[in-house]
């Protein structure tokens, strides 16, 4: 048995309450890099040495572009991370959202329009003149 309109409603008003409750959020993701430095002398240039790192970046796009943005200790990891969470979570509230929305413009009964807005508009001759060649 599907839900009522009114159940359906009801979800949508509750799914609008927890976009609200949402903190602060934003997409991206944190990757690792590595890489070797620009000092020819740096150990990371040595034979059977490692390159520097993993370094932890949070990488987003703008219009587009990809920028990141160095994590540059444990507390901006987390902030990070409970940023990305946010987002995830926004996202699968709003494709609920259009879910539950589309189910109440199924379910919601056609109603009668009023005869002003079933009338056609009368054609009216153009007052523009035609461009002779």
């Amino acid at each position: 048995m599907s839900p009522s309109l009114t159940e359906l409603e009801s979800r949508r008003a509750a799914i609008r309450r927890e976009i609200d409750q949402l903190g602060d959020l934003r997409p991206g993701s944190i990757t690792p890099t590595s890489g070797r430095c620009g000092k020819p002398n740096c150990r990371c240039h040595q034979p059977d040495q490692p390159p520097h790192g993993p370094n932890l970046r949070f990488t987003f796009k703008v219009g587009g572009k990809t920028h990141s943005e160095s994590l540059a200790n444990p507390m901006a990891v987390r902030k990070a991370q409970r940023e990305i969470a946010e987002f995830q979570k926004f996202q699968t509230l709003i494709q609920e959202f259009v879910e539950v929305s589309a189910a109440i413009c199924r379910s919601r009964p056609v109603e009668e329009e009023s005869s002003s807005t079933q009338e056609k508009k009368l054609s009216t001759r153009s007052t523009r003149k035609s461009r002779a060649k």
